[in-house]
């Protein structure tokens, strides 16, 4: 069982521009070989975690791009769109209670995605996995990826991958 994170930043360190926008990323090239290792990783996960931030914005992007159940975590949304109602559920509270409940319903392997719940679950030192995929650009504001942590939270590199396109995708572990 593993909480993992696969997230694109900037050079700069973020995930977004100011108003949430994420045109710098959907214009980065693709490379003819695949999706930089996305549909692999999505292989070994069970359910999806993110924010209401973050499935507002998937929500934009026309047709629900996941196979695998969602979990929205919120406090503020009431109800999920009739369609999406037997692939999206709510959740809230603590990033290990979370963790906790979605595992006693089976779901192993999370992907928790999205800055404030990646954040939350950095701070709460619930994540096993970082894959953090960094594109040749400098965005020079937006919505980072790192918060506020208490302590420093120490990593162990498992190692990283240098794409023709400039792209750079390093995976780091808990260090335990």
């Amino acid at each position: 069982m593993a909480n993992r994170v696969f997230i694109a930043t900037s050079l700069d360190g973020y995930i977004a521009r100011p108003d949430g926008s994420l045109d710098w990323l959907t214009s980065f090239p693709v490379p003819s070989q695949g999706d930089y290792g996305f549909d692999r990783f999505m292989e070994g996960i069970s359910a999806i975690v993110m924010g209401r931030n973050t499935y507002e914005t998937v929500l934009t992007f026309g047709d629900w791009p996941y196979s695998k159940p969602v979990v929205v975590l919120s406090s503020t949304l009431e109800r999920i769109p009739d369609h999406l109602q037997s692939k999206v559920t709510l959740l809230q509270g603590h990033p290990r209670e979370i963790t906790s409940e979605l595992n006693a319903r089976g779901f192993s392997d999370l992907y928790i995605d999205g800055g404030k719940t990646i954040q939350s679950f950095l701070y709460a030192d619930a994540i096993d996995e970082l894959i953090i995929s960094q594109i040749p650009v400098i965005l020079g504001g937006g919505i980072p990826l790192f918060g506020y942590l208490e302590k420093p939270l120490w990593l162990e590199h498992a190692g990283t991958t240098v794409y023709q396109t400039g792209l750079v995708k390093s995976r780091y572990t808990r260090k335990t």
